[in-house]
């Protein structure tokens, strides 16, 4: 068992990919919908750690959630919610803090571009 000193560490923000987002489970485009929510509130979490600017915060939860609003929509447009995830992703391309944030954006197109 590996044993970690963790003294005098501070830490702000901690993104928790073994927690309850799980794009690994997804099934269906309602699934998507749910993991997406969820990434969500991870990212006002990192905003009110201040690890994301708030006006990135505001742009990223935006995207995401017009995502999330054509995933609802009877006939999806899936090149829309790709594109909406995409810009998503880039506006968090130069924070490092949110690794696993970006990597669940990037899971969530890669399961957009299978389930629709």
């Amino acid at each position: 068992m590996s044993a970690f000193d963790m003294r005098g560490q501070k830490v702000n923000y901690q993104y928790n990919s073994g927690g309850n987002i799980n794009f690994g489970n997804v099934q269906n485009p309602t699934d998507i919908i749910s993991e997406l929510e969820k990434l969500k509130d991870e990212i006002s979490k990192a905003g009110d750690a201040q690890v994301i600017d708030a006006e990135i915060v505001t742009d990223v939860q935006y995207q995401i959630q017009k995502a999330v609003d054509q995933a609802k929509k009877p006939e999806p447009n899936k090149n829309s919610i790709l594109e909406h995830l995409a810009t998503a992703k880039d506006f968090l391309k130069n924070a490092i803090e949110v690794g696993g944030i970006i990597a669940g954006i990037a899971k969530s197109i890669e399961m957009v571009q299978q389930l629709f």
